[in-house]
């Protein structure tokens, strides 16, 4: 039997509570983030939170934190030649280049230094605010 705020097949997080921790995750990127944290900063148990989490999102916590870093590194990647990888690896949170190195080709299906040489090979200029076509 459901009741108002969940669905057949279990509980999700409301809006307001989903869109308070996916902000604190993309904020705190460069920090180890617990399960205990998360649930925190909605008021909610670690199991609870992880739970609903899952439900609202379709990815555990953990790997909506990984999705987020690689994605966030991605940007960072096309923004400039410069940061550095390594520099980029610690500034989204992983502790050794190599550990990042290897997620994000898991992910993304190329390593972070062909991602960005790909960029530059398509003809594509670095800007301040992100991918601007070379005119």
């Amino acid at each position: 039997m459901t009741t108002p705020g969940t669905r057949a097949d279990g509980q999700t997080l409301p809006g307001s509570r989903l869109r308070r921790v996916t902000e604190y995750i993309r904020e705190h990127l460069d920090q180890h983030l617990t399960l205990a944290q998360l649930g925190a900063v909605v008021c909610m148990s670690p199991y609870h939170f992880a739970r609903l989490f899952q439900h609202s999102t379709g990815l555990p916590p953990h790997r909506f934190v990984v999705r987020a870093r690689i994605d966030h590194a991605a940007s960072l990647l096309l923004a400039a030649p410069e940061p550095s990888i390594a520099r980029i690896s610690q500034t989204v949170g992983f502790r050794t280049p190599s550990h990042f190195a290897t997620v994000f080709r898991r992910l993304m299906g190329v390593t972070p230094r062909a991602y960005r040489a790909a960029y530059v090979r398509a003809g594509l200029s670095y800007r301040r605010g992100g991918r601007d076509e070379m005119e």
